[in-house]
Parts: structure tokens; sequence; C-alpha cells
């Protein structure tokens, strides 16, 4: 009786003192800052222009209306970023974030902002914004053949770099030049080399990271476990990195792109179900993707599949390659184009023919668009009629969207609990599904968030089970959110065990040991194991 008594003592304890909590005001937090930043051994002072509360990410993304579907349909109402802070310095951070845990505040951290539900810049508790845009040097030595690269820089910056060092170097990540490396390597990182080098964080060889005492660790001080986290396992949930040293790939200095692009019907269903079984199987210096999507003639709405291709090879081993292996896409020389691998990352941004320098905009992103993702992973071959079904719901919409992307190769030959990307060896490919849209109201999301809902239960059957897998850095809240600061493992196992199978238990325990308090948390980080 007596600890049942003193169980609804601290319950209610818990609930008034939560209750009585007032965030701090954004000169308390400044102030704060200021006063911090004086008494460390440090002489820069924080330069508090850089800690801009109103901003392009502020006004677009903080409002109660997300650009993302899944907050408003998870009672999602994001409050307001007390500050936004762009740190000059590895010492404003750890003075933000030992500012935030005194003030009872939590720290989301954005590289690039591309996270598809926005747990980078949008948040139910009172928070800050870490935003690491103008910590993004990189740095190459081609003696070893690496690269340290600061978290706030993009892909583009870093392939911008990469090509302007190197003729026969490159770096195995994603086809989108403005996203962010801290969140790109930290999810895993798909990627046109993948077949060939693996994924960006199976690339990544150390790591410098900021945790929740301001202590700067690297892959020998944090031990082999955390390392191992944060190569997939989405760094956000224990503390923020710094840093990340990435081992490049050799390419040769010509590669070969083409796009072979045909309307949906009998003949190209036929095509793409043939590809499934081909594209996983092929030559690992080949990548052929399948894009599926809307055309307009005029007044007319037509499906259409667009096979995009990397080979690291000429023309003159590809043709006969493709008659080998995949004759039925009547592959011919004048299809193909050969170009330096630089070159073929502008090429599946479909930005042939312009200037190298437009890898280094930050901005190349959806404008004035909201969406909504998905994603799947596949292990047999789908039947041929569902893509006739997936072509008449593509009718449906304005600007649906599928892209299959094939495994095999290198990612295949890693074991799926080398690192907490588990998604390996028999996947034959993934699915990103997306929808987009114009008008921002809520009548008009939920109209496209239920299409894309119909379209992910129609593909269930098809897809991978117990659980259906899932793309961490294809974020999707409709898997389940953690709710509250002590949310159970258990509870987290909804979503958790989508994106890292049976990883989600270890990267639970390494968790508990970085950050016991759960300081870094979000709707889906991870939880505490015990």
């Amino acid at each position: 009786m007596r600890e049942l008594a003193l169980s609804l003592f601290l319950l209610f304890l818990v609930k008034w003192v939560k209750s009585d909590f007032s965030p701090p005001t954004r000169e308390q937090f400044q102030s704060c800052l200021l006063t911090n930043h004086s008494n460390s051994t440090f002489k820069n002072p924080i330069n508090l222009t850089n800690h801009i509360p109103y901003s392009r990410v502020y006004t677009d993304f903080s409002e109660s209306s997300s650009p993302n579907s899944s907050f408003l349909n998870l009672n999602f109402t994001s409050l307001k970023p007390i500050l936004i802070i762009r740190p000059n310095s590895e010492t404003e951070i750890r003075t933000s974030i030992l500012c935030s845990r005194k003030l009872g505040v939590q720290v989301r951290t954005m590289s690039g902002g591309h996270d598809y539900e926005g747990l980078s810049y949008l948040s139910q508790s009172p928070f800050i914004i870490i935003h690491l845009v103008n910590l993004r040097s990189i740095n190459i030595n081609l003696t070893d053949e690496t690269a340290w690269i600061q978290s706030g820089a993009t892909l583009g910056e870093l392939y911008y770099k990469i090509a302007k060092t190197s003729k026969i170097h490159a770096f195995p990540a994603g086809v989108c030049p403005s996203v962010g490396v801290g969140g790109h390597f930290s999810g895993g990182g798909l990627g046109t080399l993948m077949r060939k080098h693996g994924l960006a964080s199976d690339n990544v060889v150390d790591a410098r990271l900021m945790d929740v005492k301001g202590r700067i660790l690297d892959r020998k001080t944090m031990g082999e476990d955390l390392f191992w986290a944060l190569r997939g396992g989405g760094a956000a949930s224990f503390g923020v990195v710094l840093s990340w040293k990435a081992k490049l790939a050799r390419v040769p200095e010509k590669v070969t792109c083409f796009i072979s692009q045909h309307p949906m019907g009998p003949s190209m269903n036929k095509l793409v179900h043939r590809w499934q079984s081909i594209g996983p199987e092929l030559d690992e210096d080949l990548l052929i993707r399948v894009i599926i999507d809307n055309s307009h003639e005029g007044n007319q709405r037509r499906v259409k599949s667009t096979f995009q291709a990397l080979f690291l090879g000429g023309i003159d081993r590809l043709i006969p390659l493709m008659n080998q292996k995949f004759p039925e896409l009547g592959l011919r020389a004048q299809d193909c184009s050969e170009m330096s691998w630089i070159e073929s990352t502008m090429f599946f941004n479909w930005k042939t023919g312009q200037p190298l320098e437009i890898m280094l905009d930050r901005n190349l992103r959806f404008e004035d668009q909201y969406y909504k993702a998905k994603s799947d992973f596949v292990q047999k071959p789908m039947p041929e009629n569902v893509f006739e079904e997936v072509t008449k719901m593509f009718l449906e919409k304005e600007t649906p969207l599928m892209i299959l992307e094939p495994f095999g190769g290198k990612i295949s030959q890693i074991s799926e609990t080398e690192s907490p990307f588990p998604h390996r060896k028999g996947n034959l490919y993934n699915i990103q599904y997306m929808v987009k849209w114009t008008v921002n109201n809520v009548e008009e999301m939920n109209k496209h968030v239920r299409w894309m809902r119909s379209l992910y239960d129609y593909m269930s059957p098809y897809v991978s089970k117990s659980p259906r897998g899932a793309y961490l850095n294809y974020r999707d809240l409709d898997l389940g959110a953690n709710k509250g600061i002590n949310t159970s493992f258990k509870a987290a196992r909804k979503w958790g065990e989508r994106y890292y199978k049976g990883n989600f238990k270890k990267l639970s325990l390494v968790k508990g040991k970085i950050d016991p308090t759960n300081f870094f948390r979000n709707e889906q980080s991870i939880p505490l194991l015990f």
C-alpha cells in the first residue's frame, strides 16, 4: 500500500512539474549562450547574427500545416523553434547543447533539410534548430584516398570537390546534390554506385561526434558499437556528428549513361517485369533503375517508364553486355553517352549540359511543392499485372512517382548486421513512392495522402514481410511514432524493426550507453531499451 501511495505521489509530481514547465524565451536562450560561452576557455564569442529566429525554414515548415502530410494525420502540431542557430564553430554547438539541457528544450540538427517528415526542423516540444550550413568544409587526401567532410556539406559540394581534385575518384552516395551529408550518411545512403561500392555509410571509416555532455568523440574514443550505430542508425539519436571520414571510390575517367523512355502498356509492363530479375543480377559495374511517372500530352495524361543507367566503362563494353543480358531493351550505341563521373551525377538529375557549378546550389529541391513518400523492398519478382494496376492508379493523379533501384552486387555481399542498414542479401530492389501537390491545405493534403496509402496497401502482398521493410532516409511517420520522452522499446518496435530489422535492439543498447537520459530524441529516434 505504501508503494502504491508513493507511486501515485510520484506520478502526480511528474504531471505537476510537466504542467508547470514554461519554455524559455528567445532572449533567455541567447543569454544562456552568451553566459556559457564567455565562461568557457574559448576566445571567439558566439556570433548572434547567425542565430536567426526567422528564415525560410522557420516560416515554411514551422507552421501547423506541415508540407509533409503525416504530421497532421498524427495530430502533429509543430511549435516554432526558439532559435535557429547557425554555428561557425564546434564550440558554439557545444554551448547550444549545454544550454538546451539546462533550459529543458530539445535539439533538432539539420544539414540539408531534405528530411521527408521534417523531424530535423519540426517538434511538438520546445526546441532549437542547429543548422550546420556554415560547417561544410571538405578535405581530400588522395594519398590514402579519403576525405573528411563536415556534416553541413551537401552531396553536390562533395562531388564538386572530388571532381576538382581527381578525375578517377568518386563517392557512392545519392543523386540529389542538395541533400546534406549529415543525414544521408547516417541513414545509409543509396546511390548510383551502390552495386559496385555499397552504400555511402558502408564507406565511412571514421566520424567525430559531439555527445550530450559536449564531448567530441572519434571512432577510437567512441568505440566500435557507437561507430556502428552512426552508419545507418540515424545519428540524431546519439548526438551531433560534426564530420565524417569517407573512403573514396575509384572510377574510370569515362563512364556511360543512357535513358530509355517508353509509354506504359502491355509491352512495357513486360519489360519492367523482366527488369526485376535482370537488374539485380547484372554486372556490378552497371546500375539500371526504373522511374514510373506521368507525362502530359495536351490535356491527356499518360504513364511512362524510364530506364536510367550508369555503367562504369565505355559504350564498347556496355552494348555487348546489354545484348547478352537484357536484349529486350533494344539498346543501341547511339542511345548512349560517354562522360565523366561528375557529369553522370548531373545526368541523373536531368541537368546535363549545365555548368558544373550547379552542383553547389543548395536549393535544388521541389520548389513550392508538398509531398508524401513511402518505401518498400522487393524480394520476389512481382506479377506482371501489378504494373497494369499501378498504371491505372497513376492515371488518377497529376504527379505520382515510383523509383525502382536494383540491389545485388556489393550491397548483397555485406552482412545485414555489419551496419544498422539490414536490407541486403535477398532483396532484389527498393521502391520509393511519392506523390506531390501544390495547394497547401488540409483537404488537398488528405486527398493525396489517402491515395498514397491506398497504393501502399495495394503493394503489400508483393513486397518484403515480417517485417515489411522501410528505408530510414525515406522516413515515414505512418509506420508509427514515439510518444513522449519515455517511449518504451516494445512500443517503438512497430516502426523500428521496419527500418532496422534485428539491429533495432542493438541500436537501443547503444543509445542507453551514450545518451541515457534520452536527450537526443524525436518522433522516430532510437528509444532506450531499459
